[in-house]
């Protein structure tokens, strides 16, 4: 018997030798620009290109703005995936899709629906500047609410996946023993998923500190006052390649040492 399963459990890990060509050209179709960008970066220069007063104001516009999103993104979105993780309701898959739309949604095209919706003529946005003076486009809080937008969604997903799968008897007895739901959401449910939360967060972070799209849409590209990282790379490829290169590569850093070290929380990987 240990020598069928033995034999059964070699067998499922071979695989069609078109399989493993097909995935070969495929990993080399996604580490070969990583390469190209390795190769051109000028490493004797890179001390001096990411000490620019440009990229130094990029880089500080982009960890605040960014940290702010994912704050936003946290206080909001944690309660909105306890939502559809706990309760059921007419128009819940619907409420769903637009939860995740962002996910597959141009980012240009979250930038206009911001516009339409927070611009100074905009439909939430022209009550806010005739009643309050307050105008969102083209400025930080804009920066912030455009990244917010499209890193909420990962937020989301990942926390709504953890509230499904724990052991809701936890909370039941919680209850039993008299606790108050806020108790209980605070001392017992965020506990449990801490983990996954913190994933959550650290996704939404590293998606805003990425954003472009929707940001240079919503918020326009300043300098000191919207002009976040990936923004000042977009400006940087029409003076100076060096530096869009430079500026590029921490951007990669930080993308890449967020995904490895959170693999095994969105694959369920120990390795």
């Amino acid at each position: 018997m240990t020598t069928v399963k033995r034999s059964v459990g070699q067998a499922s890990t071979k695989a069609p030798p078109i399989v493993m060509v097909l995935a070969a050209i495929a990993l080399a179709f996604l580490i070969i620009p990583l390469v190209g960008l390795f190769v051109e970066t000028p490493w004797g220069q890179l001390p001096e290109l990411l000490t620019t007063p440009t990229a130094i104001e990029a880089l500080r516009l982009s960890l605040i703005t960014s940290m702010l999103a994912a704050a936003v993104a946290t206080v909001l979105g944690v309660p909105l995936a306890w939502v559809l993780a706990r309760k059921q309701f007419t128009g819940q898959r619907i409420m769903r899709g637009i939860v995740l739309l962002p996910l597959v949604l141009p980012p240009v095209v979250g930038g206009v629906t911001l516009l339409t919706a927070f611009g100074r003529r905009g439909l939430v946005g022209q009550y806010l500047y005739d009643w309050f003076g307050i105008q969102l486009p083209f400025s930080t809080a804009g920066v912030v609410m455009a990244e917010a937008f499209v890193a909420m969604p990962f937020l989301v997903i990942t926390v709504e996946g953890a509230l499904r799968s724990i052991d809701t008897r936890f909370e039941q007895a919680a209850r039993t023993l008299g606790a108050s739901p806020r108790t209980v959401l605070f001392r017992v449910t965020l506990p449990m998923i801490s983990a996954s939360l913190i994933a959550g967060i650290v996704l939404a972070w590293a998606r805003a500190l990425g954003e472009f799209g929707a940001t240079i849409t919503f918020a326009g590209n300043f300098p000191g006052v919207t002009q976040t990282l990936p923004l000042a790379v977009y400006s940087a490829l029409e003076v100076s390649r060096e530096e869009a290169i430079a500026l590029s590569l921490v951007l990669l850093a930080v993308s890449l040492t967020v995904l490895v070290s959170l693999r095994g929380r969105f694959l369920g990987s120990r390795s």
